[in-house]
């Protein structure tokens, strides 16, 4: 049950999507996301493991505007307890359907990046992989408490 919760289910202190210039982004300071001049706080909880460790997971949104133009979106963030040897683990819905998954190392700095193609262009054609409204699941394994950490 735990590799399940660990593997369908792991926050970023900062999260940024980017589809293109006003799209979409999240302030590092505020936990705010900027979508389309509306913003969404982040919905966060975390589930404890043990008594040591939980998997924290955040619900965010984007929208990829219909005349974006920009061929990659990404996913990134700063984790400040995060537990070695675990990714972040990401999850992209569109009206509740998973369209997208993935998961990405933290390095040492507990920095993490996700990058991925939005859109793809051929000679005479662009297709688009993103478009419209999207609810965007982050998952890390974090410590519960920092004291506990050795």
């Amino acid at each position: 049950m735990n590799k399940f919760i660990l593997l369908s289910s792991v926050l970023a202190l900062t999260i940024i999507l980017s589809f293109s210039v006003d799209s979409a982004f999240a302030h590092p300071h505020s936990g705010h996301i900027l979508i389309n001049n509306h913003t969404h706080q982040p919905q966060t909880e975390i589930i404890p493991i043990n008594s040591m460790i939980g998997l924290e997971k955040s619900t965010v949104f984007f929208h990829a505007p219909q005349e974006n133009t920009l061929p990659w979106g990404f996913v990134e963030g700063k984790v400040a307890n995060h537990v070695e040897g675990y990714p972040v683990i990401i999850q992209i819905f569109k009206n509740n359907h998973a369209v997208h998954f993935a998961q990405t190392n933290i390095g040492e700095n507990g920095v993490y990046e996700y990058k991925f193609r939005v859109l793809n262009y051929d000679k005479t054609h662009a297709t688009k992989i993103f478009e419209g409204d999207y609810s965007v699941k982050i998952f890390k394994v974090v410590y519960l408490n920092q004291e506990n950490l050795i």
